[in-house]
């Protein structure tokens, strides 16, 4: 059980808890009214879903991660690699997680009278996790898996904490799709780093490890300035004043844009010191988002 629950990686939830309370907080900050079950409960269908990834990742990559040395944050959690008769219990766990996420969505659906829609919006997402390295997909192995984490990461989790808050989804609720899809990006290329060398020999067509370890430091550099310089253009770019300061989300960002800058600058080439460096870019975008969330959360709790 013990070898079981490490495949869970719970700390990478907490960037799903973060998006999904992102979302949720711009609701109430557009009018929505707020309702503690509904967002209980809607974060309950997303939470298996996304803890789902951690399983049938680990199964379907556990021939490529053969070749890479787990971390924190990258090469899977190994305990597949170590002990191969858990596969079978991690892909029977990996589908009733998701089959306990389109259960609570009906719940939700029936509970909170949302249109039929919303089940395809919770199986789309949870389709889009497991073929991100299951077949006859394996996005990740057809050098889509960066393009399915940004519109995880940009539309789908935060999509949904303002779908179940304000009931349906709109112009304005995408209004920051674009900074968290290229921080999504971001993300993916920064966890791809340390494993460039297994993932080659693995044949799983990421993008670092078909253009390198410089290209993705410089990559993840550039997105962030993107997002940041996106944050700071916000308040011309929209013809309605809205209730927040777009400029201090921009100052905010400054603090992955900086550890981006440095990861530019060095462009580490041996493993150790490029994981050194993902960590700390890593540390620094989670460290963002939480800011960001607080700042959303303290205004809606104003209201």
């Amino acid at each position: 059980m013990a070898r079981l629950m490490r495949l869970a990686r719970p700390h990478f939830l907490i960037a799903g808890l973060v998006l999904f309370v992102f979302g949720a907080s711009w609701a109430i900050l557009l009018g929505a009214p707020f309702s503690l079950p509904r967002l209980l409960l809607g974060y309950l269908v997303v939470l298996p879903a996304h803890l789902s990834v951690s399983y049938s990742n680990d199964y379907f990559d556990v021939e490529v991660d053969r070749f890479s040395v787990p971390t924190l944050f990258s090469g899977g959690s190994g305990v597949l690699v170590d002990h191969p008769e858990l596969r079978k219990p991690a892909r029977w766990i990996a589908v009733a997680l998701m089959l306990c996420s389109l259960v609570l969505g009906v719940l939700f659906l029936a509970t909170y009278a949302y249109p039929f829609w919303f089940l395809g919006y919770v199986l789309a997402g949870n389709l889009l996790g497991w073929f991100y390295s299951a077949p006859p997909l394996r996005l990740a192995y057809r050098g889509l898996g960066e393009l399915s984490t940004a519109v995880t990461a940009g539309l789908l989790v935060p999509g949904m904490g303002y779908l179940v808050m304000r009931g349906y989804l709109n112009r304005e609720g995408l209004l920051f799709a674009i900074p968290l899809m290229l921080y999504g990006l971001a993300f993916i290329l920064i966890v791809e780093i340390p494993d460039e060398e297994g993932d080659r020999l693995g044949n799983k067509r990421t993008m670092v490890a078909r253009k390198g370890r410089g290209f993705g430091f410089t990559m993840t550099g550039v997105l962030f300035f993107l997002a940041t310089a996106y944050f700071f253009c916000l308040p011309w770019l929209c013809s309605r004043p809205y209730p927040l300061d777009f400029r201090l989300l921009g100052f905010l960002s400054l603090l992955p844009l900086g550890a981006g800058v440095v990861g530019m600058l060095k462009r580490p080439g041996q493993r150790q010191p490029a994981t050194r460096t993902v960590n700390g870019m890593l540390v620094t975008l989670a460290g963002f988002l939480a800011l960001a969330d607080g700042y959303l959360v303290y205004l809606a709790a104003r209201l």
